[in-house]
């Protein structure tokens, strides 16, 4: 009998694949799961509309818990109100994050100053310096800045606070 720590545990193992470092729980883009009588029902939250990831994690997802209670058997609930923040990501995601390589955003969104092109400095991911500056609003996805470090002089990318 499949439980829901067992569906849980499977998703700790699918990957973001656009920051592989992190699972679809880290990111928390997992809002809800459900057993079913036949099978499981996942509620899952783009990390912003139009992101071009988002059938590639529904189809990971599904193909992750069809592993485990059966093919046919996962229903995906795209959950758009609330939409997704980067305060969800779990504090182990922001330790990967960083981990990564990818400075992780700070916590609390409600910082308005960055919808105003406003970025506060950055700790760098790699020598922890907080003598940083943004190089460009966009990096390598729209959900990432790019910063470099002025005291080790190596770029990075920043995970945008949304």
């Amino acid at each position: 009998m499949v439980s829901a720590d067992d569906l849980r545990k499977r998703l700790h193992l699918v990957p973001d694949p656009e920051v592989p470092a992190l699972s679809v729980l880290d990111l928390g883009i997992v809002r809800g799961l459900r057993m079913m009588t036949d099978g499981c029902e996942v509620d899952l939250s783009p990390t912003y509309t139009g992101c071009p990831a988002t059938e590639v994690i529904e189809r990971d997802v599904r193909e992750a818990l069809e592993e485990l209670v059966g093919k046919g058997n996962v229903r995906i609930k795209t959950v758009l109100d609330p939409p997704w923040t980067s305060d969800w990501i779990s504090e182990e995601g922001l330790r990967k994050l960083e981990s990564y390589g990818i400075a992780p955003p700070p916590k609390r969104s409600s910082d308005k100053r960055s919808l105003l092109g406003i970025s506060t400095p950055l700790n760098c991911p790699r020598c922890k310096s907080s003598q940083t500056e943004r190089i460009s609003a966009f990096g390598s996805t729209a959900c990432k800045a790019l910063h470099r470090c002025l005291d080790c002089q190596e770029p990075f990318e920043a995970f945008k606070c949304i």
